[in-house]
């Protein structure tokens, strides 16, 4: 049953004080939901998840393939425009503008993940010690927020600033693997918070979390591991494909293309071999950036 924010605070605050805190809180909590957190907090709100960026890497995208697109047939027509490898550019620039900031805070967000699973197994050991030491948990919690547990640290000082404002140590360790938003987390917050309403042993309970936990880092350290050379495997190709398509584009496609001027006389020599360069220029283009794509997915 959820509780009122009243519970968590003094019995010996004034009435007056705590209507003042909990209008606060209140307009806190108003701010940070809906569009009125994207209007008061768009930076933390875009930076959240990763998927948030699209909001606005999107829009910008379409909008700066579409004022390309408009000026290049202003420029040359429609009919040269759709020819040429103008359309190939402006796609593979769209899709650079969309997809990078989402690949950069996904890698951030996974860096963050991962930093929370290696330091987890700690912090349950740590705080199954003092607790089997006479330490009551709340207590233990306060001990081990003042030490480093890396991205993890701050989610532990803000548990245990749950727990000095009177909220019981199970509410508390829910919220707390709630806001890691790491499946690991969740999973092992959940297994002590069961034992503690169950009236278990919540020393051995976090022990067995510590040591599940620091299994899965073991098992997806060994996993990654055995997957670098793919990895490796993987970039050496993209790398050997560009340098190709470099090549091909600085001799074989100009080669082609004085081959075809060549074989042809007045007006349409110039046609044949603009034509042959710009296919082959849009082959490579669309040929380079697939591989990217696909080869990025893969790993």
């Amino acid at each position: 049953m959820k509780k009122d924010m009243r519970d968590y605070m003094p019995d010996d605050m004034p009435d007056d004080m705590q209507e003042e805190i909990l209008r606060r809180i209140a307009l806190k909590t108003k701010s940070g939901e809906g569009m009125g957190r994207l209007f008061a907090h768009p930076v933390d709100m875009l930076t959240e998840k990763p998927e948030n960026v699209l909001i606005i890497s999107v829009p910008l995208a379409l909008t700066v393939f579409i004022a390309g697109m408009v000026r290049s047939v202003a420029e040359c027509g429609i009919a040269e425009t759709l020819a040429s490898a103008c359309v190939d550019d402006l796609v593979v620039l769209a899709l650079f503008i969309a997809l990078t900031p989402y690949a950069v805070l996904f890698t951030r967000e996974s860096m963050r993940i991962r930093s929370i699973e290696v330091a987890l197994p700690n912090f349950f050991r740590d705080l199954a010690g003092m607790n089997e030491s006479g330490m009551t948990l709340p207590n233990a919690v306060h001990t081990v927020s003042d030490g480093d547990y890396g991205k993890l640290t701050r989610y532990i000082k803000k548990m245990d600033c749950d727990i000095s404002w009177n909220m019981p140590f199970i509410d508390a360790i829910v919220r707390f693997g709630d806001s890691l938003g790491a499946p690991l987390a969740k999973r092992s917050v959940d297994l002590v918070a069961k034992a503690s309403i169950a009236g278990g042993n919540v020393s051995e309970v976090l022990k067995a979390a510590a040591d599940d936990s620091r299994e899965f880092v073991n098992l997806a350290d060994e996993r990654r591991n055995n997957m670098l050379i793919y990895v490796i495997i993987v970039i050496i190709s993209f790398l050997v494909f560009l340098f190709i398509i470099g090549i091909m584009s600085a001799t074989f496609l100009q080669t082609m293309a004085d081959a075809g001027s060549a074989l042809y006389s007045g007006g349409a020599a110039g046609t044949a071999g603009g034509a042959e360069d710009t296919v082959g220029a849009g082959v490579g283009t669309a040929g380079s950036a697939g591989a990217s794509v696909f080869g990025g997915m893969s790993v």
